[in-house]
């Protein structure tokens, strides 16, 4: 919460107009701090910006458009002087098997995943670093750290998104400025909507393979675990306090499930040690690196 003598913090978070985007802009904005929404259609958070007009500020932009990225950045600056927190959030999902999936689809994705949020981390760390401070908050998903048959594609561009900020947060620690990656599990937002949920075209070779998964994630609208409010209310504490992981699992079910895939993976790099050891040279001196 924002205290009397403190300079409130500045968000630009991207996708605001719903679902997670929404709950955390609302939280940013209850606890005093200032918004800059960067989102497809302005109308969406019409009313956050009748409710707070000296608070809340709106751009539309196309996460996809990169050109755009120091635009977006810039109309914060203009606004309100400062970038402390940019959010990438704006994202979507597709079911489909790695061979429904066409390249057109799988690059348009990889655009909202990866390249989007690239180009305005890209364009707001400048500001940031003169500043000597400010946080990158990176929404990835559980699908960010394992994945199954069918969501391929949608967690293509949440595993690069997470490798590419991984490598980031420790090249801009040193100017003051954190990263966070979050993990979520199902929230209740319009993700599993009809509509929104993205579906390649079945092919007859994997209706069987996928028949579960398709149900599953389309039925799944509605009775999500996760409470977008709940999530805002923590995503904002954590960006005030000085205590930042780099990756938080949120949602009972990403912990277990993200938990589970580690071990899982830990279990099967032990199984196969024996075999791995084995492409080194013999008598090699182990190697000395940097991190």
């Amino acid at each position: 919460m924002t205290t009397p003598g403190t300079t409130p913090s500045t968000w630009i978070i991207t996708g605001a107009s719903q679902g997670l985007g929404r709950g955390l802009a609302e939280s940013a904005l209850a606890a005093g701090d200032r918004v800059v929404a960067a989102v497809r259609r302005p109308d969406a958070v019409a009313d956050l910006a009748a409710a707070h007009p000296d608070r809340f500020a709106t751009i539309a932009a196309d996460v996809r458009d990169t050109a755009r990225a120091p635009e977006v950045i810039q109309a914060a600056l203009d606004r309100f002087g400062r970038i402390d927190v940019l959010v990438n959030n704006a994202g979507r999902g597709l079911v489909g098997a790695a061979e429904e999936v066409d390249e057109a689809t799988l690059r348009d994705l990889m655009d909202l995943h990866l390249f989007g949020p690239a180009a305005l981390v890209r364009a707001a760390l400048p500001a940031m670093r003169e500043q000597g401070s400010g946080t990158i908050v990176q929404m990835s998903s559980q699908g960010g750290r394992m994945s199954f048959p069918g969501v391929g594609s949608y967690s293509a561009g949440k595993f690069a998104l997470e490798g590419w900020s991984e490598a980031l947060a420790g090249e801009v620690a040193p100017f003051g400025i954190r990263v966070l990656i979050v993990e979520p599990s199902r929230f209740r937002t319009s993700f599993n909507a009809p509509g929104v949920l993205g579906f390649a075209e079945a092919s007859n070779t994997y209706t069987d393979v996928l028949a579960a998964v398709r149900a599953d994630m389309a039925g799944a609208d509605g009775l999500q675990q996760g409470d977008p409010a709940r999530a805002g209310d923590i995503l904002v504490d954590l960006v005030h306090g000085s205590d930042l992981p780099l990756r938080l699992a949120l949602g009972r079910e990403a912990v277990e499930r993200i938990s589970a895939s580690y071990r899982r993976g830990l279990d099967e790099l032990e199984r196969w040690r024996h075999v791995a050891v084995e492409a080194d040279f013999a008598g090699a001196v182990p190697s000395v690196r940097p991190i």
